[in-house]
């Protein structure tokens, strides 16, 4: 008698019998897992637009946004803000990047001026900080972006910008009673090393229309949005 297809059939029977249990442990597994909660392996999170945002809340525009609000401390709250080397450091952005992210907030946000040298709100950038504020529309994130010329030193423009961004801040805080401020306002004093903006931007909703806007005046200024964007 040839022991041959015997032994086959019983090498045969064999793995069957190990896939089987093999198949029988992973449901088991499964089942486990179902009934505990838990998840085989956590997928990063991608950044998704979701049909009730805004249009401009893209993937890539929530993408910037998520690094911005995490090298600014608005995630974490260990940060009140950030300044240039912030910005490009953590949030490893270049000076295009960051003003993509805010250029589709045209129609949502507005542009403080302010005097040269001065970081004083006057009444028409009251008014416009006041008006954009309570047009909060369920957003999660106020900007302030503060800017300065390039007169005077680097130093110098630094702290003015950021003396701007504070400016925006301390007017929301003595005129509104708003909770947790530190948490949904993003400071940005940028000075002149970052980000500088064209021309084009004194077509925006400017705090003093038609007076004189130039490259200067623009860069002199502090924008400011509410951020319609689900992270």
């Amino acid at each position: 008698m040839n022991p041959g297809p015997i032994i086959g059939s019983m090498v045969g029977a064999a793995l069957l019998g190990g896939a089987l249990f093999g198949v029988s442990q992973q449901v088991g597994a499964a089942q486990e897992r179902l009934r505990k909660g838990v998840t085989v392996v956590d997928q990063p999170k991608v950044a998704v637009a979701d049909d009730a945002e805004a249009d401009y809340c893209t993937p890539k525009f929530k993408e910037v946004l998520q690094r911005v609000l995490h090298a600014c401390g608005l995630v974490s709250g260990q940060r009140r803000g950030c300044k240039p080397a912030d910005v490009q450091r953590l949030a490893a952005i270049s000076d295009e990047e960051f003003n993509e992210l805010f250029a589709p907030l045209e129609k949502r946000g507005g542009v403080v001026m302010f005097a040269d040298g001065s970081d004083k709100l006057d009444e028409d950038a009251t008014k416009l900080v006041d008006e954009l504020w309570e047009n909060r529309r369920g957003a999660r994130y106020f900007f302030v972006v503060a800017r300065a010329s390039k007169t005077g030193t680097r130093k110098f423009n630094q702290a003015l910008s950021h003396r701007r961004a504070n400016s925006v801040k301390f007017r929301i805080e003595d005129h509104f009673n708003e909770p947790d401020l530190d948490k949904k306002v993003g400071l940005l004093w940028l000075g002149y090393d970052f980000a500088q903006l064209g021309k084009a931007y004194c077509s925006w909703n400017v705090s003093k229309p038609g007076k004189g806007c130039n490259v200067e005046a623009i860069n002199r200024s502090a924008f400011i949005s509410w951020v319609d964007c689900r992270l």
